[in-house]
């Protein structure tokens, strides 16, 4: 059994309507929503203002709840009550946020380079969580329960970059599977739509 990991971030989209992504050294140079862990003993909406801000300077307006985004094997069963499935199992909050002021402020930690991006324009290379809490925060939709594969790792075969676990649009195209996997976003519950 291996312990579940909680995590949170947010959608953070400025008076412009642009959203703010962050690309990290390691994990192939993709694109992802600012955010980390949650504390012992913390609960994810002062854990979400606390990670955007240390990890982006940004202090935020946390608006709603996008949903839960559970990363997993899409190939097992949801683990039993009171369990945790197979590594890596990570339940993210994602949030939807506003940055508030014109600036950050604070110092953001290292490792991280900030863009902001139109919601017609951005990145091709985003984590598959990124890709799908994207997709609902700008549909409107909230309150959302998803699952999402295990991201894919970059290796090299033959001289060219590939990935482990597949997935993905050619580069220079969308893909309509925010997950990667084929077969589209598998639902977990319920969607309400939003704002």
């Amino acid at each position: 059994m291996s312990a579940l990991i909680w995590a949170v971030a947010a959608v953070v989209t400025d008076q412009a309507g642009r959203v703010l992504l962050c690309r990290r050294s390691g994990g192939g140079r993709r694109w992802a929503l600012p955010g980390g862990r949650l504390r012992r003993d913390e609960s994810p909406l002062p854990a979400a203002a606390r990670e955007i801000r240390a990890e982006t300077g940004w202090q935020v307006e946390l608006v709603d709840l996008v949903g839960l985004y559970r990363l997993g094997d899409p190939g097992t069963s949801p683990p039993p009550p009171g369990r945790c499935g197979p590594p890596p199992d990570v339940l993210v909050h994602v949030f939807r946020a506003r940055a508030r002021g014109d600036g950050p402020a604070g110092t953001p930690v290292g490792g991280c380079q900030l863009g902001w991006h139109p919601p017609d324009a951005l990145p091709e290379t985003l984590t598959p969580i990124t890709r799908a809490a994207l997709a609902d925060a700008l549909a409107g939709r909230s309150g959302l329960l998803r699952e999402a594969p295990p991201e894919t790792v970059p290796t090299v075969q033959d001289g060219a970059a590939g990935s482990i676990g597949g997935g993905g649009a050619p580069p220079g195209q969308r893909t309509a599977d925010p997950f990667g996997t084929g077969q589209g976003p598998r639902l977990i519950g319920g969607v309400s739509e939003g704002r």
